[in-house]
């Protein structure tokens, strides 16, 4: 796995002298890795439950959810964030388990649109209950929306979330666009065997309506350990496959290199698709994500096996300055790259809905 390029600055000096460098210049110290990478955007889980169970993501039954009183609050959240954002921390996720389950989420949202430095706040979302949330979280101050969709096939999604759903999720989909939501993406796991026959008529869609989609390749963060490397369905034939059945793709460059998605335009003008190939093609060295769980720990990569402890400093005696250097120490501690593939890979302890997309 090739490791982060890194700076100059970075592989010449020391952490506390490169930091120094950029507070010689009036600037703020950035959340910079060893590897030179400056980190800006921030997943926050705001809850561990959810009300499907898909089964990259959790067990079928049986789950055992943390209490309330572990789970952070808004005020903590907004604390936490709001230090993050004097770091360089710009771009704010919402993410779960599935958000919408946490009560009165909007008033969440319309706390941290106004924390100063944060230009940017999104949500991941399975669609369940956006029909009925859409609307305030519009008006709480959220601009974007990430809705999971692996399917348009009511028995393929049963196979999927083990529950059904599916017209409530298309009943979100359509109660977001009618909202305001400017950009609404889709974004659907890719796994072999599975989703063959999903991606020709989820590209379709997006389409017709004007929604973004982007494919997502199966990672190892199932609760049950079921994960194959070979039953992931790599983006490269994924793009094949739509090349045949609608028409040649073109790259569509990136505005933002650190983006995990290599997006592609098809020719005839209609849509935008995008690739995350986290296994087959790795973006480690352009991360620029951290993670806050739902109950408090920080967390540098979506693969990491160590976690810094923000509630004990926001239920403890510690102060800002305490949690800005629990975000360095953190962010100082990034490996390279996740490493999956490698001999000595080892997913994460807890899987992805207690980890936060």
């Amino acid at each position: 796995m090739a490791a982060a390029s890194g700076c100059t600055l970075h592989r010449r000096l020391g952490r506390s002298e490169c930091l120094m460098s950029f507070s010689d210049r009036n600037m703020k110290p950035p959340l910079i890795d060893a590897f030179g990478r400056v980190h800006t955007s921030l997943r926050l889980g705001v809850t561990d439950r959810c009300n499907i169970r898909c089964f990259y993501c959790m067990p079928a039954e049986k789950v055992v959810f943390r209490p309330r009183s572990e789970l952070l609050t808004f005020e903590e959240i907004e604390r936490f964030v709001a230090v993050a954002a004097t770091m360089g921390i710009n771009k704010l996720r919402i993410t779960g388990g599935e958000p919408l389950v946490r009560s009165e989420l909007p008033k969440l949202v319309q706390r941290l649109a106004q924390v100063p430095g944060i230009e940017e706040l999104a949500l991941t979302t399975n669609g369940i209950l956006l029909a009925d949330q859409a609307a305030d979280l519009k008006a709480a101050g959220l601009r974007r929306i990430n809705v999971s969709l692996d399917t348009l096939d009511e028995e393929v999604f049963r196979q999927v979330s083990r529950r059904s759903g599916l017209k409530r999720v298309l009943d979100g989909i359509f109660s977001a666009k009618r909202a305001g939501f400017e950009k609404i993406r889709l974004n659907a796991i890719a796994i072999r065997g599975l989703s063959e026959n999903e991606i020709v008529p989820l590209a379709e869609f997006a389409r017709e309506h004007d929604f973004e989609l982007r494919f997502i390749e199966y990672m190892p963060l199932d609760a049950d350990g079921a994960w194959k490397q070979e039953e992931v369905l790599t983006g490269e034939a994924m793009l094949r496959i739509l090349e045949k059945a609608i028409c040649p793709l073109e790259p569509a460059g990136r505005n933002d290199s650190s983006q995990p998605a290599v997006d592609y335009r098809f020719v005839d003008g209609r849509g935008v698709i995008g690739f995350i190939c986290s296994v087959s093609e790795p973006f480690c060295g352009n991360c620029n994500r951290l993670r806050l769980t739902a109950e408090g720990q920080v967390r540098n990569c979506l693969f990491s096996t160590a976690e810094w402890d923000a509630r004990a400093v926001l239920r403890g005696p510690g102060n800002d300055d305490n949690l800005r250097q629990l975000l360095r120490d953190c962010v100082w501690a990034k490996r390279p790259a996740h490493g999956i593939g490698e001999t000595e890979f080892q997913p994460p302890a807890r899987p992805m809905y207690q980890i936060g997309g």
